[in-house]
């Protein structure tokens, strides 16, 4: 806890310098309130996240700021697996232990002002990997109809707290893990209510700001803060209505993926507001980052305060993003055009420094990084997850080829965030991905159920530690019952398919 005594410490002086000027002061919590690991293991193996112990722990940390709190749960703070048999029983007891009578939350800050934020819900019910962070229907529609009711034309700011980004908030991410692991983005498992939130801020410009935290990055990086506009001689428009996204770091050294331990400040001011860093590694200075100034209700204006701060290996983390381009632009230099035939051929052998991307005639972007095979959102391109990992990739060619079947989807290139995207005149057609080397040898790269190619390859933790209890009762009884005892050889059967065949004869 002492990172987190250094850290109280040195913002109690600007809450009482802020309460002595105006009153308009609240502290927003961005969740992930606890560690994922025991915290007293000569005692006890009980993840200490998402427990009574954490969230008491915690509600009493950040009651003691001597300013009203607001908290929105991450993917870990409902994490309590041998206390509570129920996310909703887990989700009751978060409530209860921060005052909180609903999973999200709304406060008047000053004048026409308001601080919004969303709780992600599920852990033990996830269908993929527990640490999506996702935010319910029922919230969802109180975001949606909260946005309606405060509109930008009677002068209302918005301000959104959630752990995870939105797709489409253009702010770094780690492909290592949040990325192959499909849980970058707030419902980053469903299109259609992954991309709801970028929808939402396109049609609302009362939204000006929406901060998260999630990945343990810190906020020296430019785009660690992304605005809704830039000047076109820097690139195509990014879309991304009258908002600007903000990545938060984190307190405590030991949680920090870079060693940055840094939280936000923001400032509003007559014309607009700054976003500042405290930097608890430096005594609590205060640097600004941005300044953002509105032009009208529904424009606003980001200027840097500063350049890039990197240390190395800071490019690490650092994901390629392509580019469709605008009426100014061209794609990027890495978009791959269909072929008189109407294929896209890369006759290269795949390397780890290869590039490429494409549309396929469905809509979806395919392309590769870092040797791997990787999806993109069709409307944003904010990566989604990994298709194919570089130990099957580096060393094949890739080939995109039609089918002979005629489908049901299409590129419409007047949808928002689809200029410029064309398919060779493969419109509406089936296609196959094809990998394949210079023998002769050709992978097909089969989409998921759901039209989807990224692999949801990472399951539920409850269900993995399920397992992992099996396997553990699979070798207690070859040491028992068979008087086996390291040497015993334990495997496990899983499915899913490993066949096109419509009848199961083996496994």
């Amino acid at each position: 806890m002492e990172d987190y005594e250094t850290g109280r410490t040195q913002w109690m002086p600007i809450f009482e310098d802020a309460k002595s000027k105006h009153g308009n002061v609240a502290l927003v919590s961005l969740g992930d309130l606890g560690e994922s690991k025991s915290v007293r293991p000569e005692e006890t193996s009980e993840l200490f996240a998402g427990t009574t112990e954490c969230h008491k722990l915690a509600a009493s940390y950040l009651g003691s700021f001597g300013v009203p709190y607001e908290v929105i749960g991450g993917n870990h703070d409902l994490e309590g697996l041998d206390e509570f048999e129920t996310d909703q029983e887990n989700l009751e007891m978060f409530l209860r232990e921060h005052g909180k009578p609903a999973p999200q939350f709304s406060r008047l800050i000053a004048d026409k002002t308001l601080l919004v934020g969303m709780t992600s819900t599920v852990f033990r019910d996830a269908e993929y990997t527990s640490h999506e962070v996702t935010i319910d229907d029922a919230q969802m529609a109180w975001f949606e109809e909260t946005l309606k009711t405060h509109p930008a034309s009677e002068g209302w700011q918005v301000f959104v707290f959630t752990h995870a980004p939105p797709n489409g908030s253009g702010l770094r991410v780690l492909q290592e893990n949040h990325v192959v692991n499909g849980c970058c983005w707030l419902n980053h498992s469903n299109d259609l209510k992954c991309r709801k939130f970028i929808e939402l801020v396109r049609e609302n410009r009362c939204v000006k700001a929406w901060f998260s935290g999630h990945f343990h990055l810190g906020q020296d990086y430019q785009d660690s803060i992304t605005f809704p506009t830039i000047d076109p001689k820097d690139g195509p428009y990014p879309n991304r209505g009258a908002c600007t996204f903000v990545q938060t770091s984190v307190m405590r050294g030991g949680t920090s993926r870079d060693g940055r331990q840094q939280s936000r400040l923001v400032r509003g001011n007559k014309d607009g507001f700054e976003i500042c860093t405290v930097d608890h590694q430096k005594d609590g200075k205060i640097r600004v980052d941005a300044k953002i100034t509105y032009s009208d209700c529904n424009h606003e204006a980001g200027v840097y305060a500063h350049e890039d701060s990197v240390a190395e290996n800071d490019n690490y983390f650092k994901v390629y993003q392509p580019s469709a381009g605008d009426n100014l632009h061209a794609p990027d230099d890495g978009y791959r055009r269909y072929n008189e035939e109407g294929e896209v051929v890369i006759d290269e052998e795949v390397t780890m420094d290869s590039v490429a991307w494409w549309n396929m005639a469905c809509g979806r972007v395919i392309g590769m990084l870092n040797g791997n095979l990787i999806e993109y959102d069709r409307s944003t391109l904010a990566p989604l997850g990994l298709i194919v990992g570089a130990d099957e990739l580096v060393g094949k060619r890739v080939a995109v080829v039609d089918s002979g079947l005629e489908g049901e989807c299409g590129i419409d290139g007047e949808e928002e965030g689809m200029e410029g995207a064309d398919c060779g005149g493969q419109l509406g057609r089936e296609q196959a991905v094809l990998l394949y080397d210079g023998d002769g040898d050709i992978t097909v790269v089969q989409p998921n159920e759901d039209g989807s190619y990224w692999r949801k390859i990472v399951r539920n933790k409850m269900v993995r530690m399920k397992e992992v209890r099996r396997i553990k009762a699979a070798k207690a009884f070859a040491a028992e019952k068979l008087g086996k005892g390291e040497e015993s050889n334990v495997v496990s059967s899983w499915g899913p398919y490993t066949t096109t065949s419509g009848t199961a004869k083996k496994t």
